[in-house]
């Protein structure tokens, strides 16, 4: 959690970076006037200081429900080299992250099932990062489904190399909400280079998949082919479904992860 705050506050974001304009009582932003503006609608002081009609526009403030789920899944366990973290930890601290950007921009956030509810406040953060801590006994994990808000937002951040039904079943229950979100892909650099050769053992993080070769690079050009089809097939599903995807290593900094992940939901607010 700490580190979690330590990166959101490297995000230098301005004010509110969600603000549109709609209900609300706090000033927002001056606008020329259209066709259809009642007189009542124009600021005349403003105005007086211009040759142009303005509109004095009001922030929209009413507070978004966001929901996240973070794959638990062994696979998320994995890390090519023993110095660089998991992608589990890495996929934690983005979620957590964007929790704290979230909470300070006054929205509501939690996780998807019942572990840990929407709701605003930095108390939240505990409840997320308690519930982040659980573990799933299978290699792969699926999007619960359950919770869900109309018209809310969500983000499911997994490295996506499972069965790809779940993800599915998960977007297509979030669209008959009206829901919106992001698929964020973490990889680990293994995982986009495969940089094995001669005689290797893959083995799963559960123990439930083994492949022993010996010659695995002769493996890389189909390995990298059905990686990118993996890819390719999330960004259409975000796509068709009006969402967003972003792949991120873990061999990079957080930062632009992060960045992106906030500025996607801005997107689809």
């Amino acid at each position: 959690l700490a580190s979690a705050e330590h990166l959101a506050a490297t995000v230098i974001l301005g004010d509110h970076g969600r603000r549109r304009a709609g209900m609300g009582d706090e000033f927002w932003q001056y606008r020329p006037a259209h066709s259809g503006d009642s007189a009542r609608m124009i600021d005349w002081r403003r105005s007086a200081r211009s040759d142009a009609h303005f509109v004095r526009e009001r922030e929209w403030q009413a507070a978004q429900t966001v929901l996240l789920w973070v794959d638990a899944g062994r696979s998320m366990s994995f890390t090519g080299d023993r110095g660089r973290a998991p992608k589990s930890d890495r996929a934690q601290l983005l979620a957590l992250a964007v929790s704290v950007l979230l909470l300070r921009g006054g929205e509501r956030v939690g996780l998807t099932g019942e572990t840990a509810p929407p709701r605003s406040g930095r108390s939240q953060l505990l409840r997320i990062a308690d519930a982040l801590t659980e573990d799933h006994p299978g290699d792969y994990a699926a999007p619960e489904a359950s919770g869900l808000v109309s018209h809310g937002r969500m983000v499911l951040i997994s490295d996506f190399l499972g069965d790809m039904a779940g993800v599915e079943r998960a977007m297509a229950r979030a669209a008959d909400k009206s829901m919106r979100g992001t698929l964020l892909q973490v990889l680990d650099p293994a995982e986009e280079e495969f940089p094995f050769d001669g005689r290797t053992i893959f083995e799963s993080m559960g123990g439930s998949l083994r492949h022993e070769t010996m010659r695995a690079s002769d493996l890389r050009s189909r390995y990298l082919d059905r990686l990118a089809e993996r890819k390719a097939r999330l960004d259409t599903l975000a796509r068709a479904s009006g969402w967003h995807y972003h792949c991120h290593h873990t061999g990079q900094s957080a930062q632009p992860a992060l960045l992106w992940l906030y500025r996607a939901l801005e997107r689809g607010a």
